[in-house]
Parts: C-alpha cells; sequence; structure tokens
C-alpha cells in the first residue's frame, strides 16, 4: 500500500466547517472520528464460524465530525442521505428486527421512521449497545458523517465503520475510556443484537486492531490476534531490489446492504446446520453447533 493520503487536510477541513455550520460551535471544537473500510483475503463466512480469518484497513472510510450537545440531544446529519436524525441518549432504544428460530427477519415498523432505518439507526444501534453494557450517557452530540465517495454498501464493511464511529463519537463525548477490546463487542452488539444480522467479529476487529501496512490474523474462536508485517523488500542490499505490493479492489457495481439481504443469515443458518451434521457424526453432538468446533 502507498502512502497513508486519507483523509485530506482538505476533506477534514470540509467536514469541521459543516460541523461548525451546524453547531454554532468553533472549527477548532469539532473532533473527526477517522474509521476506515477493510478487505479480507480470507473471512467471507469464516469469523462467525470460529475460524481463522485475515484483514487489513485501506485509506478509504467513514468520517463522522462531531461536537457534545450541551445536553442529551443527539442531531445527526449525513454527506450520503437525506434527512436529519434525532434523538436522545437518556432514551431506551429497542432493536428494530428480531430473528425467529426459523431465521426469518422480522421488522418491527413502530421502530424509527424509514428515512432514519436508512442510516440512522447504527447511531441507535451504537447508543443500544452502550446502554445495554451498563453505560451511562449524559451528553449527547452534534454531527456530520459521510463515507469515500462511491464505497459504501459495496463489501467493505461500511457498516461496522460507521458503527465504529459512533461508539467513538458516543463515548468520547461522555469521557468514556472504552478498550477497543470492548469496542469490538459493542459493535457485536449493534449488528447481532440490534439489527439482528448474524454476522461475526471479522470487520470490526479488522479496523480497530489494524496497523497500517500490515496484515491482521485473528482467531475467531479464541479472538487471539497478531500482526503480520509486510516484508521488507529492501533489506537484501547484495541482491536486486524487489518491487513492492499494491491491492487491486474491482468494485461490481452491485450494492448490497447485509441488514436488507435475507439471504446473508440463511447461509449462517445453513453453515451451522452442517456444522450439526458434522459434529453428530463425529460424536460431538453436545458441542455449540460451529464449524470450528468440527475439526
Amino acid at each position: 500500500m502507498g502512502a497513508m493520503s486519507w483523509p485530506t487536510r482538505d476533506e477534514l477541513n470540509k467536514i469541521r466547517k459543516i460541523v461548525s455550520d451546524i453547531s454554532g460551535k468553533g472549527r477548532e471544537d469539532v473532533r473527526v472520528v477517522v474509521s476506515p473500510y477493510r478487505i479480507c483475503p480470507l473471512g467471507a463466512h469464516v469469523d462467525h464460524q470460529g475460524g481463522i480469518v485475515s484483514a487489513m484497513t485501506i485509506n478509504k472510510g467513514i468520517l463522522l465530525g462531531f461536537v457534545p450537545s450541551g445536553n442529551t440531544q443527539v442531531a445527526l446529519r449525513s454527506g450520503q442521505f437525506e434527512g436529519e436524525v434525532r434523538f436522545r441518549v437518556n432514551e431506551t432504544q429497542q432493536p428494530s428486527c428480531t430473528i425467529s428460530k426459523g431465521e426469518e427477519i422480522k421488522v418491527d415498523n413502530s421502530s424509527p421512521s424509514r428515512e432514519e432505518c436508512d442510516w440512522g439507526r447504527y447511531a441507535r444501534g451504537a447508543l443500544y449497545a452502550l446502554h445495554s453494557r451498563g453505560n451511562c450517557l449524559a451528553q449527547g452530540i452534534i454531527g456530520y458523517i459521510c463515507g469515500s465517495e462511491s464505497l459504501d454498501s459495496s463489501g467493505l464493511s461500511s457498516s461496522a465503520a460507521v458503527g465504529i464511529a459512533y461508539l467513538l463519537a458516543l463515548e468520547t463525548a461522555n469521557n468514556l475510556t472504552i478498550s477497543p477490546t470492548e469496542n469490538i463487542e459493542y459493535d457485536r452488539v449493534i449488528e447481532n443484537e440490534y439489527l439482528a444480522l448474524r454476522n461475526g467479529i471479522l470487520d470490526q476487529s479488522a479496523i480497530l486492531l489494524s496497523s497500517h501496512g500490515c496484515l491482521t490474523y485473528m482467531n475467531c474462536k479464541t479472538t487471539e490476534h497478531k500482526l503480520i508485517h509486510p516484508p521488507n523488500f529492501l533489506k537484501d542490499h547484495e541482491g536486486e531490489p524487489q518491487k513492492g505490493y499494491k491491492i487491486l479492489l474491482a468494485f461490481s457495481g452491485l450494492r448490497q446492504a447485509l441488514t436488507s439481504n435475507p439471504g446473508y443469515n440463511s447461509r449462517v443458518a445453513e453453515c451451522q446446520e452442517a456444522a450439526k451434521v458434522l459434529l453428530h457424526a463425529s460424536g460431538n453432538s453436545e458441542m455449540e453447533h460451529f464449524l470450528s468446533n468440527g475439526y
């Protein structure tokens, strides 16, 4: 990967100006959360089965500019979506979806308006996650969120990047000290419990644990992880210098948010059914139905 080029100074200044105009606060008071997208050479349907995955963050992602609101109000605008999301941090958030035993997604139509469901549910989900783990919040935020152009819902985990951005902003505004490991769990709560998406912990782990230019290697069953540093291509001065590497991202042009795609949860259920069959055949039917328990 090349040198870091994101976010640029112009992008940060633009975010700060927008939030300053919205809130009436000075640009110097605006904080910006930088939450990158990720690629995963090994990961699809492996993490939720407790397998070994690898991932790397890239120099594109989510920017969330914010200032504390001075009260319990949260007011958010988006660079990609219309409307304004408003709620209070002392409100009790209820999951917007539930999953029956047959894995059918049932949407609660009494939850926030459709306009908010398009993007505001991740902010509400962050509040739900923090509340559900005993955190007390008294300070809301006024914020503006945007993603790298044309890369939302493109398979680079923009949803996890958004969830983490909201978590970090709310935690900062309320002076909460939360470890990366805890935030990995909080983002899991957003997606598994609040949004009823049965994915694993790969995406948020990659975002929170990665280091620039390194590959993150993680065992999703034990949560053990390590950083794999790139080879030092120029270390051997006696031989011919070897070229470095580049990563090519190919976008199909198709977009699909996992929360609106029931097929994802169906594939998770299929993996669990396969694990059940394998574990029964090996005499380990009492073990939890994850494929990682079958080898």
